[in-house]
């Protein structure tokens, strides 16, 4: 049975790192598009930390609300709109694809150091706001990190995945970028039914966790030697 007083609790703590997460992430790839060259994004309205630019209604807050509830909480996803990239305005295209993808999983790293500093300031709010806003900041950094490992699995649609076909030589970068017709259908199969598959074979088939928890764990750990922050 749902625990309806909790699950709202964990909606309003995780909320605003959520909200500050993807757009600051959509932002970063629209402003360096525009120091790249290309200013479709900017003429848009997307190089800004308005949230309400880049929230998609189903993808933001729908999708993520639903598989939250269902989920009692264990599981959560969802997605922004994506920024406008012309890959022929870039002055150096496949240079600066690399730096356009790169920029938004880097400012979510920078954004979670951010808030593992904040936590030094948790002291000094009234009480009646100190513990939920500790709750926030601990949320953002691990959403932030979480969001910057994800997005770097080197899969087109994802950022990591045109990292990958910049770098890749074009024997193997060709081969790749066709795959991003089909990269949201592949991170569904292997983010819900591939576990699902798991469940009722008895198996642990989680391969998204399984390839995260490794980076994840050592960029918070990272964090937590620079900042000095404990997640307990």
């Amino acid at each position: 049975m749902l625990d309806i007083p909790r699950l709202l609790q964990d909606v309003s703590v995780m909320a605003l790192p959520v909200i500050f997460a993807i757009t600051l992430h959509e932002a970063a790839h629209g402003f360096v598009a525009h120091r790249c060259g290309d200013d479709s994004a900017y003429r848009m309205g997307r190089v800004t930390f308005n949230p309400l630019r880049h929230v998609d209604p189903f993808g933001t807050i729908l999708l993520p609300l639903l598989l939250f509830l269902v989920s009692n909480g264990r599981f959560l996803f969802g997605y922004a709109k994506p920024v406008p990239v012309a890959y022929a305005r870039l002055r150096r295209p496949r240079r600066d694809m690399v730096l356009v993808a790169a920029a938004g999983p880097a400012i979510n790293v920078v954004l979670a150091v951010v808030s593992a500093l904040a936590v030094a300031v948790v002291p000094y709010v009234p009480s009646v706001m100190s513990e939920w806003l500790k709750e926030n900041l601990f949320a953002s950094v691990f959403i932030n990190v979480i969001l910057a490992v994800f997005n770097m699995i080197p899969l087109p649609p994802l950022d990591g995945g045109r990292v990958a076909v910049g770098l890749l030589p074009e024997a193997l970068a060709v081969p790749l970028a066709r795959t991003e017709r089909y990269g949201i259908l592949i991170l569904i199969g292997l983010l819900v039914l591939v576990p699902m598959i798991g469940e009722t074979t008895g198996h642990d088939l989680n391969l998204v966790a399984y390839v995260m928890d490794r980076p994840v764990n050592w960029i918070l750990s990272a964090i937590h030697w620079a900042t000095g922050v404990s997640y307990d």
